[in-house]
């Protein structure tokens, strides 16, 4: 069996390289391919390693505590991320999109 980890963000960026030899052969690249699979991510995102980054500096900085509010301005996975650190940290989220964004 392999590492049981305890908490969702313990995964965050352990993230599995994958050599891309089908590719690099069909372009005829000279160089080993390797591409790192940031969707293994929990959810789903490079952005979780940015998440999980913010809210341990916080912490560390003694900026946030349990039962703190996190409140981030975003457009996507950068959001995504923080809410997922915050569920699994016991911080409640606020994500809010700013009016420069586009609609879609």
């Amino acid at each position: 069996m392999g590492k049981v980890y305890q908490s969702v963000t313990e995964i965050i960026g352990r993230t599995p390289l994958l050599a891309a030899k089908s590719f690099a052969k069909a372009h005829d690249l000279k160089a080993n391919l390797l591409v790192k699979l940031e969707y293994f991510n929990p959810s789903g995102s490079v952005k979780d390693r940015i998440a999980i980054a913010m809210v341990e500096q916080a912490e560390k900085d003694g900026k946030i505590a349990p039962g703190a509010t996190l409140i981030e301005p975003t457009s996507g996975n950068t959001g995504i991320g923080i809410a997922s650190v915050a569920a699994a940290r016991g911080y409640r989220a606020i994500l809010t999109m700013p009016e420069t964004m586009s609609v879609e």
